[in-house]
């Protein structure tokens, strides 16, 4: 990169930033920075004869028709949205359960993204569908389309008719949403035929702190947006304000859900929304809980403690209860799940009659079928388990692999999808019918398997456990070549990846990338399971909220030490990504670990930690790092703030920087920012930013292909030398 003006650091947060002038986000001098550090990249990165190859190897997996189309089935079709090389931007389509079973589905395409774009000169991109299911005898029509102009949060919403294949126009009483305006954070949700809860950018006042709905109203077909009648408006400090309509026949409900910050939120159920009538009733739970109701039951997932009368319910229990009872001030609530201390509840889907549980046991799934008790038995301590519920174990699975559920159809059908991936195993879709005698004992029926894209013979897939500094034990997985983990090949170019945060697991998963840019070359790929995350639970969560954050890092750096302890690699050759909260984290890395690593890449980060809650959707993880305004909480945030944290005398690894322009989640100053000061203190920092593509990073699998091969060239160059990818 080109020298930048000399600046002193660590910076002084109480000086002027010199380059808050990057935050402009579409601002023409921030923009040709951004174009000249690109041109820098490619000349660099991008020059490597071994870039395109990259990039053609990932796009190739990206574009194939062999790829499994994942399907959403409603009424009699499979549905699917579908990117590859002839549509660049997707198509959304339907087939038949019976077409899916082939090896060649016939699809019948209801959009084309590419050809809409065209059309309206926009760069349209999917968001998804809503769709309401239909009175009996009637068929699925009535589609609630969301797209995004360039892949930003901010979208537009189109109703759309399955049965015409197209949408209905404004004037023919078509519901509509930010069309006008380019798009808004917010969207519609059906609350009837020709009523919608809307959940938007009003005007004025209308947004809160984090630029997410404050007010919610319902809009009835035919009437003017202007007269939409509020339903429920939150306050200025709350985070995100949004109602939907539960649909199942004979247990309809209205709720309206408050998201005062992360992890705090309120349900109130309501009844004659939108008229002088309606009442609001708040769920008596606590505002850390989250409640699900399906059909006469409502399921309460605690991540406190809680103790509702004279029992005491422990963190990260799940309990469930009839919904009315509950309503009417009983609190006789049954156990469905505790954690004990290697167990958490990964997550829960209803069919029809039953619940699976999905179990993590150190980090590995188990899954189990909870079938309730008949309506008006709970409490009954009728036979078959605590209350009348029955506990079964689901067909077997594979236990190295990560394994995910979701029903078919809630409503109708006791069937479910299983989903399978693992570092060495290629994904495989199945289905299952719960309480099926036939299939009681059998494996779920694969009905489509990915193909493996790379090379995986000599390979293993491990977990393993570090210390961390406070003597906690740190799961982490970890695949290579079998000498490679032994330790006794040498140190091995090693990629450790992490996240930690929000409360959200890294599992395994089989990726065509990892696999053909890095283990196909002798590299060694680790997944680091650090507090934060979760993995265990809500206290593995919050083990590193506010002042703790330093646990999440002094975890992932037990990982690093433990990797060049055991012999897999040493710093030289040892590399860390990581994106969004992963990006802070080795944003982390790179200014209070740099000895650990030989190279780093930090994804659309979060980086300047004193600026990021007045940044674009930051003031909602307020809950997760702290509020910088406030003095007392900026002294233990400044201790993790990267962008604070650089000294210009020390050395550190070189850097890969990437964001993207269109990124109004992690506002790319973050990005911009730190290698403007990398560059300016002399460090060794690549810069890429892509000018379309919202949080994720890319907007078509073409963007996806060229962002993950400079990733992946970078490190190489770094660790790998000049190893080449196989052709």
């Amino acid at each position: 990169m080109t020298s930048e003006p000399t600046v002193e650091t660590p910076l002084d947060p109480t000086a002027k930033d010199p380059f808050e002038w990057l935050e402009e986000v579409e601002g023409a001098e921030a923009l040709a920075w951004v174009r000249a550090r690109n041109e820098e990249a490619h000349a660099s990165v991008g020059a490597d004869p071994e870039f395109a190859k990259i990039e053609a190897r990932i796009l190739e997996v990206l574009d194939s028709d062999d790829r499994i189309p994942e399907v959403s089935r409603l009424g009699e079709h499979y549905y699917n949205f579908w990117r590859d090389a002839d549509h660049e931007r997707g198509i959304w389509r339907r087939t038949t359960p019976e077409s899916y079973r082939t090896d060649d589905p016939v699809w019948e395409t209801l959009l084309d993204l590419d050809a809409l774009a065209a059309e309206e000169g926009e760069n349209w991109v999917w968001h998804g569908a809503s769709v309401l299911r239909p009175e009996p005898g009637e068929p699925w029509r009535k589609v609630l389309l969301d797209l995004s102009p360039g892949g930003s949060d901010a979208d537009v919403t189109r109703e759309f008719d399955l049965v015409e294949k197209a949408f209905v126009a404004p004037e023919d009483g078509g519901f509509t949403r930010a069309v006008e305006q380019g798009g808004a954070k917010g969207g519609l949700s059906w609350c009837g035929p020709d009523a919608v809860y809307v959940f938007t950018d009003f005007g004025p006042g209308s947004l809160t702190p984090s630029g997410y709905p404050r007010i919610v109203k319902l809009w009835r077909r035919g009437t003017p947006f202007d007269e939409a009648a509020v339903v429920y408006e939150g306050t200025d400090d709350d985070m995100y304000i949004a109602a939907r309509h539960l649909h199942t026949p004979g247990f309809e409900r209205d709720l309206v859900s408050r998201s005062i910050a992360f992890y705090r939120s309120e349900t109130y159920v309501v009844t004659e929304p939108g008229t002088p009538e309606q009442t609001l009733t708040k769920l008596d739970i606590p505002d850390s809980a989250e409640a699900g109701f399906h059909r006469e039951w409502l399921v309460i997932d605690l991540r406190e403690e809680w103790t509702p009368e004279e029992t005491t319910y422990a963190a990260g229990s799940l309990l469930a209860i009839e919904a009315d009872s509950f309503l009417a001030g009983q609190r006789d609530l049954t156990v469905l799940f505790e954690p004990t201390a290697s167990t958490s509840l990964a997550g829960a889907t209803w069919t029809r009659n039953h619940l699976v549980l999905n179990v993590f046991d150190d980090v590995k799934n188990k899954l189990h079928i909870l079938t309730p008790p008949a309506s008006g038995r709970a409490g009954s301590g009728e036979a078959g388990g605590r209350d009348g519920w029955t506990r079964s174990e689901f067909p077997a699975t594979d236990p190295v692999a990560a394994v995910g559920t979701r029903a078919v159809d809630a409503v109708e059908s006791d069937e479910v999808w299983v989903v399978t991936s693992g570092y060495l195993t290629p994904t495989t879709y199945a289905t299952t019918t719960l309480g099926d005698p036939a299939t009681a004992a059998a494996a779920p029926e694969v009905l489509k398997s990915a193909p493996a894209w790379f090379e995986a013979d000599g390979l293993v897939a491990d977990q393993r456990f570090a210390v961390s500094l406070d003597g906690t034990r740190v799961p982490y997985f970890i695949v290579g070549s079998e000498a490679a983990l032994a330790g006794s090949g040498g140190p091995a170019p090693t990629l450790l990846y992490g996240y930690g945060g929000f409360e959200i697991p890294m599992t395994p998963g089989y990726s065509a990338g990892v696999g053909r840019a890095w283990l196909e070359e002798g590299g060694v790929y680790v997944v680091a399971n650090i507090r934060g995350g979760g993995e265990y639970g809500p206290a593995w969560h919050q083990a590193a909220l506010k002042e703790h954050r330093h646990t999440a890092y002094e975890d992932f750096a037990a990982v690093a030490r433990h990797l060049a302890e055991t012999g897999v690699t040493d710093a030289e050759h040892l590399g860390a990504q990581g994106g969004s909260n992963g990006g802070l984290l080795t944003g982390n890395m790179l200014t209070s670990y740099p000895e650990l690593f030989g190279a780093l890449v930090i994804q659309v980060p979060l980086l300047d930690m004193l600026r990021y809650s007045h940044l674009l959707a930051g003031a909602s993880w307020m809950a997760e790092y702290g509020d910088p305004d406030v003095p007392e909480e900026w002294e233990f945030i400044r201790t993790f703030s990267p962008y604070h944290l650089l000294e210009e005398a020390k050395t550190y690894p070189p850097v890969l920087l990437t964001t993207s322009t269109k990124d109004d989640r992690v506002h790319p100053g973050h990005a911009r920012k730190m290698a403007a000061l990398l560059a300016a203190t002399g460090k060794d920092v690549t810069y890429y930013e892509n000018i379309e593509g919202g949080h994720g990073g890319a907007a078509n699998n073409a963007q996806a292909a060229h962002l993950s091969a400079f990733a992946w060239t970078f490190l190489r160059q770094r660790l790998m030398g000049a190893a080449t990818p196989n052709d």
